[in-house]
């Protein structure tokens, strides 16, 4: 089984030579060789490497930098401004890199909760006609990713995080799966998939999590797991689990059989994303 992170993140100390913007929860630094060693631990084959948008907003030099050491373990995702006018020629020249898989919208208050934006709109008929997923950070939003995903039904929309607001520091929230309903209203649509990223931070239990498997069963009912990718969002979770609960959780649990477990941790992303890892 090729077992494949759909999102990590890695990054620098805050240095002059390319400064933070913001704090992120979470270590002071790890990077790319930190991230691998992490991997190589809990045998993790490849992930998907998310330039963390807090730290670097739509720079994205560093994971580039961190997949030119390890240009098999990782592939590339880039946030992208949809308030940007020259958004689809930026979309364009990051498809030209042979690391890229996909690029992401951080549906955050300075962007537009209209689905007729014509931002928004451009970012996505511009990643279809590139091949590139969008990855969606949108919990709060997902009524208008539904309207989106009607509109652009050539477009393949990635939910970020099971499309539900996660801490980045403990407690887990009172009821972390209140908004799941309308994660669910978006499995009828064929170009929707989700990340079942950060899964473990929603827990009001230990290590192994077993309260959050009924949620994620109906997720996994609504959309098939051809349609479900799992990951750890790592880093922001190190104040809540290891990395490796994050990975042996779902190794472990007997709520899915060998085929769905395979499917889920690596074999739907690598068809998603078109992606396989492959060791130096």
């Amino acid at each position: 089984m090729v077992t494949i992170d759909a999102q990590v993140h890695a990054y620098e100390r805050d240095h002059p030579g390319r400064p933070w913007t913001a704090v992120l929860e979470g270590p002071d630094e790890v990077t790319g060789d930190d991230m691998v060693a992490a991997m190589d631990a809990v045998g993790v084959d490849g992930a998907l490497l998310v330039s963390p948008f807090t730290m670097y907003q739509y720079d994205a030099s560093y994971a580039i930098d961190v997949h030119a050491a390890h240009p098999g373990r990782f592939a590339l995702i880039k946030p992208v401004d949809s308030t940007d006018p020259g958004v689809a020629e930026t979309i364009a020249d990051w498809a030209t890199l042979a690391s890229t898989v996909a690029i992401r919208i951080m549906m955050r208050d300075d962007v537009s909760d209209d689905p007729d934006d014509p931002g928004i709109n451009r970012v996505l008929d511009a990643a279809a006609r590139h091949g590139l997923p969008v990855n969606l950070l949108a919990w709060g939003r997902l009524d208008q990713v539904a309207a989106l995903a009607a509109r652009n039904p050539n477009t393949r929309l990635v939910i970020d995080h099971l499309g539900l607001q996660q801490p980045f520091v403990p407690p887990a929230p009172p009821e972390p799966f209140a908004s799941l309903p309308e994660l669910l209203n978006l499995a009828q649509y064929d170009n929707v998939v989700v990340k079942i990223t950060g899964a473990c931070t929603l827990s009001h239990e230990a290590f192994p999590y077993n309260d959050i498997w009924d949620p994620l069963c109906r997720i996994f009912d609504a959309f098939g797991f051809a349609r479900c990718m799992w990951g750890t969002d790592w880093t922001r979770a190190v104040k809540l689990l290891s990395y490796a609960q994050g990975v042996e959780s779902f190794r472990l649990t007997g709520r899915i059989s060998d085929n769905e477990r395979a499917a889920l941790m690596g074999g739907s992303l690598q068809r998603i994303y078109d992606w396989s890892p492959a060791f130096e």
